[in-house]
């Protein structure tokens, strides 16, 4: 039985046929293409915002320079907004690449190293984002009861564009997650039944 062109498995399993299938994996690729470049921007910006972020502070007569390898968190959000750009600036070309050839991803191989790849950069970008933004916190607010202090009023400057690297790579890590639920929907597609209308079993 069939119902707007997708066919039912016994199963109740959608599954598209021909060119049906062909249009909805491009308005997912258009999706994600839009979101690996929403993903590769502002990795790019928040992992420049952090890294080239100091201020010089004169204590007394010590000069102390504030800088984000003081933290280790900052050192991880760095590292992980940089592995997240790379990483997407691949998927956009991949993207590119299959939606000027036409192409769709029957490959479930490489469906599988994608949706793994997305499921660990995912996990990666959030877990960078939560330890930034937990020191962060001890920065802005300190810790009375182990006597640490406000260190974003020593290093108002650097805390604000710190702020800005976190708050770019939220939407990086939200991005990510989304990205991560597009692969996983080309993915399990692949296992919905017989794919009619396919001619190659290696299209990516």
């Amino acid at each position: 039985m069939s119902y707007l062109g997708v066919g039912v498995s016994p199963g109740n399993v959608p599954v598209y046929h021909g060119s049906d299938l062909k249009v909805v994996d491009r308005r997912v690729r258009v999706a994600e293409l839009v979101l690996r470049s929403v993903i590769c921007s502002l990795a790019l910006v928040a992992a420049v915002l952090v890294a080239t972020d100091t201020q010089v502070k004169e204590i007394f007569t010590i000069r102390k320079k504030a800088k984000f390898t003081d933290m280790k968190a900052l050192v991880f959000l760095v590292v992980a907004n940089g592995i997240a750009a790379a990483y997407s600036l691949i998927h956009i070309l991949r993207c590119v690449v299959s939606m000027i050839r036409g192409s769709v991803l029957f490959n479930k191989p490489l469906a599988w190293v994608i949706f793994s790849g997305d499921q660990v950069m995912a996990y990666m970008t959030v877990a960078a984002v939560g330890s930034a933004a937990q020191s962060a916190a001890f920065a802005k607010l300190g810790e009375p009861e182990l006597q640490w202090m406000k260190i974003c009023d020593m290093y108002g400057k650097f805390c604000n564009q710190v702020g800005e690297g976190i708050a770019s790579s939220v939407v990086v890590g939200l991005s990510m997650v989304v990205v991560s639920g597009l692969s996983a929907f080309s993915l399990f597609r692949l296992y919905g039944g017989n794919k009619g209308g396919r001619k190659t079993s290696g299209g990516w």
